[in-house]
């Protein structure tokens, strides 16, 4: 029923910074809880940054004060902005979306995935 689509990962230098755009199909984004997880190889996905469609906000703590997520309701697209990116951001971003109807922590759907690699 929704479908996402991540897009701006790449190869960047430790220290710089990127912006992931996650595009939202759909008649009631401005609904949804959306969220970016990230996933390396041979461990679990983690919860990067949420935001509530009453505009709460949160982060793990290993990107707090470095990472930024903000959505337009107008563009059906949410970000995250990362900025002083580390090796050890290195990992597959996904984005995923939580109907209002669902229970708290849970994700109704999910993107392909978009790469960030941190060089150095």
């Amino acid at each position: 029923q929704v479908q996402l689509a991540e897009s701006g990962g790449g190869l960047v230098e430790a220290g710089g910074s990127l912006t992931l755009s996650c595009a939202a199909s759909g008649r009631s984004f401005s609904s949804y809880t959306m969220a970016w997880f990230r996933q390396v190889p041979a461990k679990e996905r983690e919860l990067v940054a949420g935001i509530n469609w009453l505009g709460g906000i949160w982060y793990s703590d290993s990107v707090k004060g470095r990472f930024t997520i903000s959505r337009d309701n107008a563009k059906n697209t949410v970000y995250l902005s990362l900025d002083t990116l580390k090796p050890e951001d290195t990992a597959v971003y996904y984005c995923a979306a939580r109907l209002r109807s669902t229970a708290k922590g849970r994700y109704d759907y999910w993107g392909q995935g978009t790469q960030v690699t941190v060089s150095s």
